[in-house]
């Protein structure tokens, strides 16, 4: 089960890293051409969006790594589980559903590792 969690937790890291690398790198205008909620928000909200997708991939791998403060990475997976629920909901209220599908299966990743890393693997 270890093995397992270290691979989602890999994985669900290189996602979010990606994702929000995107959002802190590029300009607003540069993400409306993929990204047609950030009309929904400014530009620094944009970038905070991005600062917290990176810090959460962050805090998901790094606590467990090293052993420093572990109750982080759990809880740093609780925080882009709720993040990508959340963001289901602006998507569903712009009627853009194949990017809930996205941020379901997000939520989900980030959910297996917060109850497995909670229960001690």
């Amino acid at each position: 089960m270890t093995i397992a969690v270290w691979i989602v937790s890999g994985i669900t890291a290189l996602l979010f890293v990606f994702a929000g690398g995107v959002k802190l790198l590029r300009p607003k205008e540069q993400l409306k051409a993929q990204m047609d909620w950030v009309d929904d928000f400014s530009p620094w909200q944009v970038k905070a969006i991005g600062a917290l997708e990176v810090l959460g991939a962050i805090g998901i791998i790094l606590p467990a790594l090293t052993g420093i403060a572990p109750i982080l990475t759990p809880i740093a997976a609780v925080g882009l589980a709720v993040l990508q629920l959340v963001a289901a909901v602006v998507h569903a209220r712009r009627k853009e559903p194949q990017m809930i599908g996205i941020n379901l299966v997000l939520a989900a990743l980030a959910a297996f590792v917060a109850v497995t890393r909670f229960l001690g693997y």
